[in-house]
């Protein structure tokens, strides 16, 4: 035992309960995508019912094993690497959305050739814009209360990002922003110039909105959520009948039948497919790792040497959880269905690989690597914020 001990020492660095958690997403996800894949697989793979199991298992330990080269970087590497992943970002999202195949009304993906792997270029761009607007306030806070040189650079480029991700996906952008003002406060941003920001977004966002493929699809599912008199949609009515028959502790594993009727059950309803299969207490073990993740990725927080692995670990942090609980409650009813993934859980391509690597990235802060001498050109990590220390 002490050589395998020694080996998990070496190897897996940073919060070993953080660790925990995401191992034990992972086994959930390979289960219940398993259970809700199994008919489809069924019918489009001659009976194959183990395609899409492994399939969605292979992308998974891709995901961790890129989460494992990310956690073996100092994290103040990507403070650099960044910008560039942003330069990136904008001509992809411009190109996916004027030349890339649509689906379901929106274009959001992009073909990698060879591998013949779809790509949503929005999961490099959030990833990239989090980790930059940290870095930047990281640079500025000495200066946080000056316009020109903090809310300037940070305002354009959250609304260039949200703006073009909005053309095609606006829960998406919705939640980018979100997590950006988020960040912003934990920056010490001034709330004067936060409100000057969420002005801008809207404006920003409104026209991006107006102008973009999802409009009358944002329209249609806001009406729907608060006009009662009119039908449930579809997925969500079988989500509802696949939660009120689980009970409290569900019908067991693979025995599923609404993953039968409900589009999409391995995605944006795969909780309901828990709830039913795992019932009421699978569907808050689930709740309760996500807000454990939360809680690890705060104490990242609080524990990082400087500014801008705090921002960074925050970022990343509430990005995921964020989403975790859209997804959660637009599956429950308590907003208007998004067609958010289920983070960590829901089948996906290379959107497991983007999560593992935020994961590794949040356990590379949590590895501390302060006898690592500072970097010239990168941002200073030695000071702490005030705000951030004090998640306690």
């Amino acid at each position: 035992m002490e050589p395998i001990t020694n080996w998990l020492r070496q190897n897996l660095k940073g919060d070993p309960i953080l660790w925990g958690i995401v191992l034990l997403f992972s086994f959930i996800s390979i289960a219940v995508v398993y259970s809700s894949t199994g008919t489809l697989a069924y019918k489009q793979q001659g009976g194959n019912t183990e395609y899409y199991l492994l399939k969605h298992t292979g992308l998974i330990f891709f995901g961790l094993a890129f989460m494992w080269l990310a956690h073996r970087i100092d994290y103040r590497y990507y403070s650099r690497l960044s910008l560039y992943a942003l330069l990136l970002s904008v001509p992809l999202l411009l190109f996916t959305y004027m030349l890339g195949p649509s689906v379901n009304g929106a274009s959001r993906w992009l073909t990698i050739p060879v591998i013949n792997q779809t790509f949503q270029p929005s999961d490099l761009a959030k990833l990239a814009l989090i980790s930059h607007l940290a870095s930047m306030l990281s640079r500025r806070q000495q200066h946080v209360d000056d316009f020109k040189t903090t809310l300037l650079p940070v305002m354009l480029w959250v609304g260039i990002i949200c703006g073009l991700i909005i053309l095609s996906n606006a829960s998406t952008a919705l939640l980018l922003f979100a997590t950006c003002l988020l960040l912003m406060f934990i920056g010490r941003v001034p709330l004067k110039q936060m409100a000057v920001m969420v002005a801008i977004g809207v404006l920003v966002g409104g026209i991006g909105l107006t102008a973009g493929q999802r409009y009358k699809t944002v329209l249609s599912r806001l009406e729907s959520f608060t006009d009662k008199s009119k039908p449930v949609p579809f997925q969500l009515e079988h989500a509802y009948i696949a939660e009120a028959t689980g009970g409290i502790f569900g019908k067991g594993p693979g025995k599923s039948t609404e993953r039968n009727i409900m589009p999409h059950p391995y995605s944006d309803f795969i909780y309901a497919i828990i709830i039913e299969e795992y019932g009421l207490f699978g569907g808050v073990v689930v709740l309760f790792l996500y807000l454990a993740f939360l809680y690890r990725g705060l104490k990242t927080v609080m524990n990082s040497y400087g500014a801008f692995g705090g921002l960074l670990s925050a970022g990343l942090s509430f990005s995921l959880v964020l989403q975790a609980m859209v997804n959660m409650g637009v599956a429950v009813g308590l907003g208007p269905i998004t067609g958010l993934p289920l983070p960590l859980l829901s089948m996906g391509g290379t959107s497991l690989i983007f999560t593992g690597i935020s994961i590794g990235i949040i356990l590379a802060v949590s590895r501390g690597e302060r006898e690592i001498r500072p970097m010239v050109g990168e941002p200073d990590d030695t000071a702490r914020i005030p705000r951030v220390s004090s998640y306690a």
